[in-house]
């Protein structure tokens, strides 16, 4: 990845444009000078005061997952009111909110329906229709944002809760939990969560919240194991050095109620398969691309009563809402998962610490 800073000197710079992180091609992203946003009717512009970086801003930068030049990335933004819109109400300018990574429109069939992540701005579905941010409009690793359908995406934030508090609530803590939410784990219930990475550490978080009586993580990055444990399981099962599987199987006394599978390859998907009680639900968070198949013999033939269900990151400032209430009652603590800060003009550096897992890293905090 290459990138090239524009100098904006603190003084005297021009008000009407900002610093942001622009995608030029595969391996070619640029902090760079950009027009900044105003706020049309409905809409809002907020001032980022902290953001992050996802693994699907990994998959854009290499090429991964197609998104145009020229557009500002990142989907995950805490920050201050600086502009409201015509139509905007109950707001105030200068405000602290957190902002979903989904920004639904809140007034099409989908959302209507409760299918925000698949919003059809205004009209029906759209398969990822939610997701705009750094993927079909500006996106948040910039100075300034602007959020569509603000009314419908603005969460305030508490007083006495801190930004860092929160910015995971955007993405990873909702997709996480998520993964629990729509694999229906139940009181009692034993899951295994696949990849311990920043979602599936989450989905860990989300099913102890759930109520499951044996969580059971599986990587191979000690740190991460480690903090699997931290963020709720029971279990932490190393793939290198057990036959997953057949443990699984053990501790579960035949299968497990619920997997999660939280990475997006054919070899943590068919493990989530295998793993499966007869009658069982795999809740599936991982961005696959290519050719994935599917184990007849791990299948029943198709006749096991299995459940698979796919779920995008909820979004909408109800959904936040009720996440930063997770937080500030203390029930889910997400401060753990932030292992390193940077500034805006270094993070360059921060995707390729993150993209290549060094020193430890789980996620970052990106302040403009």
């Amino acid at each position: 990845m290459t990138m090239t800073a524009t100098p904006l000197p603190a003084l005297g710079r021009d008000p009407g444009v900002m610093r942001a992180t622009v995608f030029h091609g595969p391996g070619d992203i640029r902090v760079q000078a950009v027009p900044r946003p105003h706020a049309g009717p409905g809409e809002a512009v907020i001032r980022v005061t902290t953001t992050t970086i996802c693994g699907t801003d990994v998959h854009i930068v290499k090429g991964e997952y197609p998104v145009r030049p020229g557009l500002v990335i990142g989907h995950e933004p805490v920050g201050v009111i600086e502009e409201l819109g015509a139509g905007v109400t109950g707001y105030e300018i200068g405000q602290r909110v957190l902002v979903g990574a989904i920004t639904p429109c809140g007034q099409c069939r989908a959302c209507l329906s409760g299918k925000t992540s698949q919003c059809g701005h205004g009209d029906g579905y759209e398969a990822l229709g939610g997701w705009r941010f750094g993927n079909t409009i500006d996106g948040a690793q910039a100075e300034y944002l602007l959020v569509p359908s603000a009314q419908a995406n603005l969460t305030p934030i508490p007083d006495g809760v801190t930004d860092e508090q929160v910015v995971l609530l955007a993405d990873i803590a909702s997709t996480g939990f998520s993964g629990a939410e729509s694999g229906g784990v139940r009181i009692g219930d034993a899951v295994v969560v696949f990849a311990q990475g920043p979602i599936g550490l989450c989905a860990t978080a989300g099913a102890k919240l759930m109520g499951a009586s044996l969580i059971i993580g599986v990587d191979s990055d000690p740190v991460r194991l480690a903090m699997s444990r931290r963020m709720g399981a029971d279990v932490a099962l190393d793939f290198t050095q057990v036959d997953v599987v057949e443990e699984v199987r053990r501790l579960t006394g035949g299968g497990a109620d619920v997997t999660i599978e939280a990475l997006g390859t054919q070899q943590t998907y068919e493990s989530a398969l295998r793993c499966l009680r007869p009658g069982g639900t795999l809740s599936s968070l991982g961005v696959y691309s290519g050719k994935l198949e599917m184990p007849y013999d791990a299948f029943a033939a198709g006749l096991g009563g299995h459940r698979i269900v796919t779920t995008l990151c909820p979004g909408g400032k109800e959904r936040m809402r009720r996440l930063i209430a997770s937080v500030q009652s203390g029930r889910f603590d997400p401060l753990p998962l932030i292992t390193h800060r940077f500034g805006l003009d270094d993070i360059v550096e921060a995707y390729e610490l993150f993209s290549s897992r060094r020193d430890g890293v789980l996620k970052v905090a990106i302040r403009p």
